[in-house]
């Protein structure tokens, strides 16, 4: 079905445009015997959030480190803004202007947000023959960008990591990702062990990065959070794209349906995760 706006989209959210952002065809990728991606065609469209589901062992996992450029595929072809493009490692992928939260978040709990957001590309203070961090400049792009997020519950932004909550190391490591102006974003289970209030600002933080007209991927076991923010599911089984379904017209058990192949008379038997 083709990508429309969410039922929660508001009327200043950019349209999904008729081109794909991202266009994956044929995409393959094995680990010795095992494939775990067998030719996956893939789109995602600018201010557009598509949920991509499956059980355990489906490939999700993979999929998105194919995309991030962490496993490359060996075999299809990608499309980046209309143009072929390879993506044949993570700074390839950060290139183009993808980026990628996963699940671990990659924070450093002893530094402060400041520090984390800045991690890796630090902002010096622009003096000749001075080697100083622009301390200054980094705390005001950091509340400046957590503000624009609509994150609110951070003290400051001088609080350590591992004084944070789940949702709000969350938020903090959805918003370093956006230093790099991307127009990507793949998000690994950002709702995993997150509360009912932390699960709500998370999905809102989503909505507002459809708002800014980026397209997003998130990955997610829990469907009553996809069909939220999401305005289409791809279904991942067994390593094939099952089905993609517009949110506005899907039912949950049509989902539940092609995760488990049920709407084809058999159900398949979850499989370990594929080795990442």
């Amino acid at each position: 079905m083709s990508a429309t706006q969410s039922p929660t989209e508001t009327d200043s959210a950019p349209a999904v445009s008729d081109r794909p952002l991202l266009a994956l065809a044929g995409f393959t990728k094995s680990f010795g015997a095992v494939e775990a991606l067998k030719e996956v065609d893939f789109e995602l469209h600018a201010g557009e959030v598509v949920g991509l589901v499956g059980d355990n062992g489906a490939g999700k996992s993979t999929l998105i480190k194919a995309i991030a450029g962490v496993q490359p595929p060996d075999s299809g072809e990608a499309r980046f803004e209309g143009q072929e493009v390879s993506l044949s490692s993570p700074q390839a992928a950060t290139s183009l202007g993808i980026a990628t939260v996963y699940q671990d978040l990659a924070l450093a709990e002893n530094l402060d947000v400041v520090a984390n957001l800045f991690l890796g590309q630090e902002v010096a203070n622009g003096t000749p023959g001075i080697d100083v961090l622009d301390e200054t400049a980094m705390e005001q792009k950091s509340m400046e960008l957590l503000g624009s997020l609509g994150v609110t519950t951070l003290r400051s932004v001088r609080t350590e990591v591992a004084m944070l909550s789940g949702g709000q190391r969350q938020a903090v490591a959805i918003a370093r990702s956006l230093l790099g102006d991307p127009k990507v974003v793949l998000l690994d289970e950002p709702t995993a062990a997150l509360g009912i209030v932390q699960t709500r600002q998370i999905i809102e933080l989503i909505g507002r990065l459809r708002e800014r007209g980026l397209g997003v991927v998130v990955i997610s076991h829990n469907l009553a959070d996809v069909f939220q923010v999401a305005d289409r599911i791809a279904v991942l089984r067994l390593g094939r794209m099952a089905a993609s379904f517009d949110v506005r017209e899907a039912r949950q058990e049509e989902v539940v349906g092609a995760i488990t192949g049920a709407e084809f008379g058999t159900e398949d038997r979850p499989t370990e995760e594929t080795p990442l």
